[in-house]
């Protein structure tokens, strides 16, 4: 787009950034055209073709270097405009193991080099495009790789896990600490024997891990990986590449991308799905990336009341603008590239609240055309508050208008733990009353029940879900203090033997909704943080997971397993149907406040167990609840699970012990 088209634009009435900017000019949102593809690079031997998005621009180069960083450029090409806003050219030589870069001029005015919005590839830091042949990426039998069988979405246990933390530690036995590849180690073990990595997620029973962002991020300088920096990664630079501080050789484009399919490879051999963390709500920086160095004003929401301020509802400087077709087509784009790529089983997004309704349909749509399978869920808010109306956006509110996408329930995290925003305030687990509803909310997976009282639940007064499988269910993550660090926070002078029972509750709660289970990695091995509400930067002596805990508190790991093998064994533990959690679902009559209760018609829904109860005490006293007459087999009791059966109690009564979950069932 030339001025004379840029100054045509500029007179309309429909401009939504104003063309009068001190350096830079915008042209209306909806009069950009939009590009029928994003490659921006296309290498061949005898050939390779470049191309960038930029319809204001008045000139665009590329330029090839010798290296990813450092030196100068080697060739330096001016590009040709198209008619949908690209700019091409194509150069007729070898350009294998080169690197680039592409730079345009709005309004007399040079913007700076970016490896481009779509780059594939790229050198160390992410600062150039790389020119590769995909071919040299692809591990041994990439091509017979396929996803682990899952029957449905209700089947799903989820994992959240940083890369560094799984692995850094000396007690984790893997050799390739803190990267990609730790991940396709097996036979690792702790100084006790005990196995750690892959060997251990296989044998805990989890389907899917959630690897935190795992794309190239800005926060970590990848030519001082010495330095042992930290940090959590939400912060994109390039969407499209695995993060090459993971990698064993951030300087070599090929290697990040191959250990990444390595990685994969060895999850799907294991049985085990992946989950990545995608952030395509903000950038890194929005003045220096390369969405405003190619197609200015374009790819971020701006306040209303300003012609030049970004709006910042992710609280992160920026938000990005989903709801406009090119930056729409980007995500779609970029998440089949991830699944026809890399071989990704499913996406955690961040900040979904910010994303608007028809971006995540779309996005669901592209992802069932592949594989209904692959599982997308996401944060039902915003950090801040986004430049859409709330009715537009992907909020926990409308996830009924989402269908097969699911988001976090903080109703049945809080009544559980405390409120987010005060970490000395517990709740269910810390003897707080008034819970109950709220955990029963989580338990029924959020949908519709007429067991429970709307009126009661904290954030909400009313269902969000459609079905249950719409519902993370989960006590905490990566934000925020994890469990025990929250549950000392909450409870004064909390001993480890009450802590471990509180602990051992509360996931029981999460692994016995109708709701999809998530837990954070190590909290199977009672994992803490020293306290630190926001790791995100922090050490690794705050961050890193302590393999020797899975030893010393193997009760623990025990139990969790149990619940984990238990939910998989018995499908009245995840119907994943709303209609069926109605009808087989009962919540029991309960005299005492800090108890839930409820019962399930097992052999209605096909399982072994014809009737199950389950009872979870909040209470510090032994606590007597009426059930069903009958002879019960109990499994979960004390902090023990015996899916073969602990004992069996007649009658029309159970008697729990304080801060524990009884769980039992009649043939």
């Amino acid at each position: 787009m030339n001025k004379a088209m840029i100054g045509a634009l500029c007179t309309t009435a429909t401009l939504a950034i104003s063309c009068q900017q001190t350096g830079k000019t915008y042209a209306s949102y909806e009069l950009y055209p939009v590009a029928k593809h994003l490659d921006e690079m296309v290498y061949t031997p005898n050939k390779t073709l470049f191309s960038v998005w930029s319809p204001t621009a008045e000139e665009a180069v590329v330029r090839i270097y010798t290296d990813g960083i450092g030196g100068k450029p080697i060739k330096t090409i001016h590009m040709k405009p198209q008619a949908d806003g690209t700019w091409t050219t194509n150069v007729q030589e070898d350009l294998l193991n080169t690197f680039y870069t592409f730079e345009v001029k709005v309004q007399d005015k040079w913007l700076g080099e970016s490896a481009g919005i779509n780059a594939k590839a790229v050198g160390v830091n992410g600062k150039r495009g790389a020119i590769i042949d995909f071919a040299n990426t692809n591990p041994t039998g990439w091509d017979k790789d396929k996803r682990p069988a899952l029957k449905n979405i209700s089947d799903v246990i989820l994992y959240e896990m940083h890369h560094r933390d799984f692995s850094i530690d000396s007690s984790s036995g893997i050799q390739h600490k803190g990267k990609f590849l730790a991940l396709s180690e097996r036979g690792t073990k702790n100084p006790e024997m005990e196995s750690t990595g892959l060997d251990h997620l296989v044998d805990l029973g989890i389907t899917h891990v959630h690897l935190l962002p795992s794309f190239d991020y800005g926060s970590i300088d990848e030519t001082k990986l010495n330095e042992a920096k930290y940090n959590w990664g939400y912060d994109p630079v390039n969407y499209n590449v695995p993060e090459g501080g993971y990698s064993t050789a951030p300087y070599t484009p090929t290697t990040r991308i191959k250990e990444f399919k390595q990685m994969v490879q060895a999850m799907h051999k294991a049985g085990l799905r992946v989950v990545l963390d995608v952030v395509y709500n903000h950038t890194f920086s929005a003045p220096y990336s390369a969405f405003d160095r190619t197609s200015p004003g374009y790819f971020y929401r701006h306040l209303a009341d300003s012609t030049h301020t970004y709006s910042n509802a992710s609280g992160c400087g920026n938000e990005t603008a989903s709801e406009l077709p090119m930056m729409r087509k980007y995500m779609i784009e970029s998440i089949k590239y991830w699944i026809s790529e890399y071989h990704i089983d499913g996406f955690r997004f961040d900040l979904m609240g910010i994303h608007d309704l028809e971006t995540m349909r779309q996005i669901r749509q592209a992802i069932n055309e592949i594989d209904p399978s692959i599982i997308m869920y996401g944060e039902g808010w915003a950090a801040g508050t986004p430049q859409l109306p709330q009715k537009d956006l992907a909020m926990k509110a409308n996830i009924g208008q989402l269908q097969g996408i699911a988001a976090f329930s903080d109703e049945l995290r809080d009544a559980l733990r405390g409120p987010f925003n005060n970490d000395h305030q517990g709740g269910f687990l810390a003897g707080v009353t008034g819970q109950e509803e709220s955990i029963k909310f989580g338990i029924v997976g959020g949908i519709q029940h007429d067991g429970i009282d709307f009126s009661k639940i904290n954030y909400t007064n009313k269902p969000w879900a459609i079905q249950p499988t719409q519902m993370i269910s989960y006590i905490s993550c990566h934000d925020d203090m994890c469990l025990v660090d929250r549950l000392k926070s909450s409870i004064p002078n909390l001993n480890i033997p009450n802590l471990i029972k509180l602990d051992e509750l509360g996931q029981t709660a999460v692994f016995t909704s109708q709701g999809i289970p998530f837990i954070q990695a190590g909290e199977e091995m009672l994992r803490d943080k020293k306290g630190v509400h926001n790791s995100f930067e922090s050490p690794d002596s705050i961050n890193e997971i302590d393999w020797s805990n899975k030893n010393k508190y193997h009760e623990v790991y025990s139990y969790y397993r149990g619940l984990i093998h238990m939910r998989k064994a018995h499908p009245a533990f995840h119907m994943g149907n709303a209609d069926l959690v109605r009808k087989y679902l009962k919540f029991l009559p309960v005299d005492e406040n800090e108890v839930v209760a409820f019962k399930i018609n097992g052999e209605a829904v096909g399982d072994s167990w014809k009737e199950i109860v389950v009872i979870l005490n909040g209470r510090n006293k032994t606590t007597r609840i009426s059930v069903p007459t009958g002879i019960y087999t109990t499994v979960c009791a004390n902090g023990h699970i015996d899916l073969k059966g602990i004992n069996k109690i007649s009658g029309e009564h159970i008697d729990v012990s304080p801060h524990t979950a009884w769980i039992g069932y009649k043939k």
